[in-house]
């Protein structure tokens, strides 16, 4: 089973939460946080997998939190679920060790993969989440920042850039395989390969250098 921590300030929130992670079968909420402070003791008492983060905290808000995880829960992962803030939310938020970044009005069937993603040691960004994330950051993106996105997107192939423009949109690797005409499948080993050349852990930051490039 997949243990998991809830932590936001509003109960419907958590309830809300627990009843969707509850209709999967390997997945258990073993305990809930009403603040960050309370998060991190409880993430230490309970052995859990996963911590659902949100950002916006009473006491210790989510990203302190974050920050504070791997000391309170070494093996831990933790996904930040927001109704999405402002750009410094989002740096810190992506550069701060967290395994996936949730809108609040992500779908129930992405929400439990997100949390099975994270408890794999994988990282999980939405496609929503993933293009609030670019286009809160494409601000700024010319210059020095698009040259050097374009020189190193030179290493991909015409369909590798085609894949990562639409990584840019923050279309889904299904949504994508529709607009190429290619299975979901060929779309994922695209992503795959496309990460691998650009030394991007996820696709957000492959996504980000499409933006800043111009694509």
């Amino acid at each position: 089973m997949i243990r998991v921590l809830v932590a936001d300030d509003e109960p419907l929130i958590r309830a809300g939460i627990r009843l969707i992670l509850g209709s999967a079968e390997d997945i258990e909420v073993v305990a809930e946080a009403a603040d960050g402070r309370q998060a991190l003791e409880l993430a230490r008492t309970h052995a859990v997998d996963v911590v659902l983060l949100d950002i916006q905290m009473p006491v210790l808000d989510g990203l302190s939190a974050l920050a504070e995880l791997p000391r309170a829960a070494p093996g831990a992962r933790a996904l930040i679920l927001t109704t999405f803030g402002e750009r410094d939310n989002v740096l810190r938020a992506i550069s701060g060790g967290g395994a996936g970044f949730l809108l609040k009005d992500t779908a129930p069937a992405e929400l439990i993969q997100a949390v099975r993603a994270a408890a794999t040691g994988h990282a999980f960004l939405s496609p929503a989440a993933t293009r609030h994330i670019v286009d809160s950051l494409a601000a700024g993106s010319a210059g020095a920042r698009g040259e050097a996105a374009r020189s190193r997107l030179a290493v991909l192939t015409e369909r590798e850039r085609q894949v990562v423009d639409l990584l840019g949109e923050g279309l889904s690797n299904a949504d994508a395989g529709a607009r190429l005409h290619m299975s979901e499948a060929t779309v994922k080993t695209y992503v795959s390969r496309i990460l691998a050349k650009l030394g991007c852990d996820n696709r957000v930051q492959a996504a980000l250098l499409a933006r800043d490039a111009g694509l």
